[in-house]
């Protein structure tokens, strides 16, 4: 069973106005570079320069902040939700 993946709205446009997308991959590394091959583009919206997850991007795996857990490295098990939320700034 692959992971399920949760689109935010601004990058729907690389999906094909896919909320949801299933993807195999073994660890959230992993699942951005397979993003990247099913949808090009993609990668550049979540990494910075590095290859890091940017700072204004979070990734939580069923709930969990991977900034909390290992990073780009955090393991993923076959049945796994993994939602990316962009950061929203604004106010005064």
């Amino acid at each position: 069973m692959p992971i399920t993946v949760n689109i935010p709205t601004p990058l729907r446009k690389l999906t094909n106005n896919e909320s949801e997308v299933e993807i195999d991959a073994a660890t959230v590394g992993e699942l951005v570079d397979s993003l990247e091959s099913s949808y090009a583009g993609i990668a550049e919206k979540l990494l910075d320069e590095g290859g890091e997850i940017r700072r204004y991007v979070n990734i939580f795996v069923n709930e969990e902040d991977i900034r909390f857990l290992d990073g780009k490295d955090t393991p993923l098990n076959d049945g796994d939700n993994v939602s990316i939320v962009p950061a929203i700034a604004g106010g005064r």
